[in-house]
Order: C-alpha cells, then sequence, then structure tokens
C-alpha cells in the first residue's frame, strides 16, 4: 500500500470512511455489527491504515457515538492505524443535526470520543463544521488547547474555506495537520481549498470522494470521461475516480466509505492505477 503523511503520521494512500457502516444510504439496511466488523477487518489486510469516524454518525440521537464504538470494536487489538474523528456536530430530539462549536462543548465532546474509542488521546481530532454562532478563532483554540493538553495527537478541520483554513492554521501555531472538504467529479469547488493545502502541506482528505453514498453507483453514467477511461483501462469508474484524486497532489488522502468488504477492496487498487497527463486532462474537462 502506498503512504501518505498527514502531520506527522504515515498512512495509507487510501483511507475508509466509517459513516456507512452507521448511517446508510436511505433505503438501505444498516449493517449488521459481523457485516460492519468484517469491512473494517477488511480495509486492514488491503493495507489502509487510516479510518475516519464522527460522533455524531447514527442513526439515532440515542446512539450517538455508534460509529467510534463500532471503529474500536473492530480495531481491538491495534494499534498501527491512525483514526480519525469529529466533534462539533451534535443531534437534536427529534433525531437531527445542529451545531456546538463552542470551546466549551469541544472539549467535552472529546472526552466522550476518547471513552468511546478506548484511547489515551485521539489520533486525528477534527472540528467537523464551523458554528456560524461561534468565532472560528475559538473553536480552534480548544483543539490547540487539546493538542498541548496531550488529549488529540493531530488536529484538522472539515468543511472550511480558504480563509478559515489560514486563520486555523496560524491559530494553531502552523500545527493544522489536516482538511476534511466534500471533493469528487460531481463536486469540484472546493479545489482551491485542495491547492492551499497543497501549497501549505496540510493534509487533504476528500469526503464522499465517489460522489456520496448515493451516488457512487451511478459515478460512471454521470461522468462520461470517467467511465470511458474505465472501459479503456479495464477497471472500474469508482477506481479512476480515487486514481484521479490521487493524482491532484501527494497531501490528498481519499476516505471512502464503504459497508462491504468487497467495495473495500475495489477501492484500495486505485492506488495502483497510474493516469497519463493526456487521461487528467480529460477527467479535469
Amino acid at each position: 500500500m502506498q503512504q501518505r503523511r498527514i502531520g506527522t503520521i504515515s498512512v495509507s494512500a487510501i483511507g475508509l470512511g466509517g459513516m456507512p457502516l452507521s448511517m446508510p444510504p436511505s433505503g438501505k439496511a444498516m449493517p449488521t455489527r459481523e457485516q460492519a466488523i468484517a469491512t473494517v477487518h477488511a480495509a486492514l489486510d488491503a493495507g489502509i491504515t487510516f479510518i475516519d469516524t464522527a460522533d455524531a454518525y447514527a442513526v439515532t440521537t440515542a446512539e450517538f457515538g455508534h460509529n467510534e464504538e463500532l471503529i474500536a470494536a473492530a480495531l481491538k487489538g491495534r494499534d498501527d492505524v491512525l483514526v480519525a474523528t469529529k466533534g462539533g456536530h451534535t443531534r437534536t430530539p427529534d433525531d437531527g443535526f445542529d451545531l456546538d462549536g463552542s470551546p466549551e462543548y469541544l472539549k467535552r465532546a472529546c472526552e466522550g470520543s476518547l471513552r468511546r474509542l478506548g484511547v489515551e488521546a485521539i489520533g486525528l481530532y477534527q472540528l467537523h463544521r464551523p458554528d456560524p454562532k461561534v468565532p472560528i478563532e475559538e473553536s480552534v483554540s480548544a483543539l490547540a488547547d487539546l493538542l498541548d493538553e496531550g488529549k488529540i495527537q493531530l488536529a484538522g478541520v472539515s468543511n472550511f474555506n480558504p480563509d478559515e483554513i489560514r486563520s486555523a492554521n496560524k491559530i494553531l501555531g502552523g500545527r493544522l495537520a489536516s482538511v476534511q472538504n466534500e471533493f469528487s467529479p460531481r463536486f469540484r469547488s472546493s479545489l482551491p481549498e485542495l491547492e492551499l493545502c497543497d501549497e501549505l502541506g496540510i493534509g487533504f482528505l476528500p469526503w464522499s470522494p465517489l460522489g456520496g453514498m448515493g451516488g457512487a453507483a451511478g459515478l460512471g453514467s454521470q461522468h462520461a470521461a470517467f467511465a470511458e477511461i474505465a472501459a479503456e483501462r479495464g477497471v472500474s469508474a469508482q477506481q479512476v475516480c480515487l486514481a484521479w484524486e490521487l493524482a491532484q497532489s501527494e497531501r490528498v488522502i481519499p476516505i471512502p466509505g464503504s459497508s462491504r468488504p468487497e467495495t473495500v477492496r475495489s477501492s484500495v487498487e486505485a492506488v495502483h492505477l497510474v493516469l497519463s497527463e493526456e487521461e487528467l486532462a480529460r477527467l479535469d474537462a
């Protein structure tokens, strides 16, 4: 498995997004616990050493923390995997979502994630999304405190624009390790954030890299160039997509979600697909 770096830590060039294991797409059944753990184990067997989760990944408010606990159970006995989690998204009584980016809440959320993951320090802790009610400086300062206290090894942010990324990195004293933003063939508007991360040496972690849980299967039908190159190469459009993202920058580490072992194995094969300049130009068009 090819390696890339997030901060000071070397991880697999493709990670695993844990969200589908606890929040399946609309109309899809929840994976059984056995299937979910088998999916994580398939990722480990394929060489994946980076897994992304979040405390809010759960179908209902009552199940808050479900994904973190599941990932922890699947990784029991393994200490060679970087687990990234996120705080700042909250759940409402009607099973909806809200935000709380206050330092007080983020520090409590971190303590909850530490407990559910069963670790003394979280590998990568990320602010899930800016809270419009709380200045960015206050939220990111909480991450700086958690770093200084040794509660987290690396700090990251998610769904930040370029100005917010620069501000976060300054507040953290140059210690911003990653930015997790949506990026895929259908959602390319975060290319400026990707390019900034490349410039600053910050890991860029595309979420929904295949177009989202509901769009991954139809990627080839929606983006003709990806389907054409896939047919020419004898691979899937999804593998072409991940290879295209990997080619954007050495800082890019896609985290495709999966709920089945076979899709994890397929995603990992993308690290062996090297696209030509002509193919990349076709995909960029």
